[in-house]
Order: C-alpha cells, then sequence, then structure tokens
C-alpha cells in the first residue's frame, strides 16, 4: 500500500517538528497507542491497538528515525507484530516546509500488511489507514499549535 499526501498544520516549523519527536505527543495523536518508549536518539518501541473492519489486533513494533535533517525532513520506517491478526511494516519520508506562518507536512508512505489483515483487502485497509493519518494529524496540528 502506499500513500502520498499534505497536511497544512497552523504552526511554525520548529514547532511542528519538536511534536513530532516528542514521545508524549506523539502517543498522545497516533490512534489506539497504548505505549510509546525511546529506546535511544532514534529508536522507539511501540503498542498500538487498532481495528480495520472486523479484525481487532495490538500491535508490538519498534520505529526508527533516520536520515534526519532538522527540522527539515526525516525517514520513519518500522515493524509491528499484531500476534494472529498478522503483520505491518513500512516506512514514511515526511518533509516540512514552512508557508507564511504555516507550515506544510508532506508524507510518503510504503506499507506492507501480512496474516489475517492482509485478506481483508486493499480498499479496507487503504481507507482505515487513511482514516487514522486524518486523526493523527487534526492532533498532531492541535498539540503543534499549542491547544
Amino acid at each position: 500500500m502506499d500513500m502520498t499526501g499534505e497536511e497544512r498544520i497552523a504552526a511554525p516549523r520548529e514547532a511542528v517538528w519538536k511534536a513530532l519527536n516528542d514521545t508524549d505527543v506523539l502517543k498522545a495523536c497516533i490512534p489506539g497507542c497504548e505505549s510509546l518508549e525511546r529506546i535511544s536518539d532514534t529508536e522507539l518501541e511501540a503498542t498500538v491497538g487498532v481495528k480495520l473492519g472486523p479484525v481487532k489486533a495490538r500491535f508490538n513494533g519498534k520505529v526508527e528515525l533516520s536520515n534526519l535533517n532538522p527540522p527539515l525532513s526525516y525517514t520513519i520506517t518500522g515493524e509491528g507484530k499484531g500476534g494472529i491478526a498478522g503483520f505491518a511494516k513500512g516506512g514514511a519520508d515526511v518533509t516540512l516546509t514552512e508557508e507564511g506562518g504555516e507550515t506544510v507536512l508532506a508524507y510518503s508512505v510504503n506499507a506492507d500488511v501480512g496474516g489475517k489483515i492482509a485478506q481483508l483487502g486493499s480498499r479496507l485497509i487503504s481507507s482505515s489507514a487513511k482514516k487514522l493519518a486524518t486523526q493523527f494529524f487534526e492532533k498532531l496540528g492541535q498539540a503543534a499549535a499549542g491547544s
């Protein structure tokens, strides 16, 4: 599954960068995030519970940040295992551009799923991913803007 998009956030680029690298902010913004811990400067461990159609799963996994170019861009990659539900792995390139006091966050995601969740079909997975992304960016925008 590939997904690209842009989100306009009503906050300066530095504030958005800070929010994207704050584990407390991310935990509050990621839908279904139960835990998120930094294990090094570039690695995080997470537990996230999600419901995709009829399948409800809890994924445990690691996330790594690379190609760090503060406060302009980075690459995030990760893999999560959801037991019988399957697995999800992938990455995203994230770029921040400042435009008139706001920040345009552009992303390009590539993800693969396997196991029971892969049987749901690409349309359901894609629509669920877009819904989760919308929820994440709404909360991230609020956090970056300080509301």
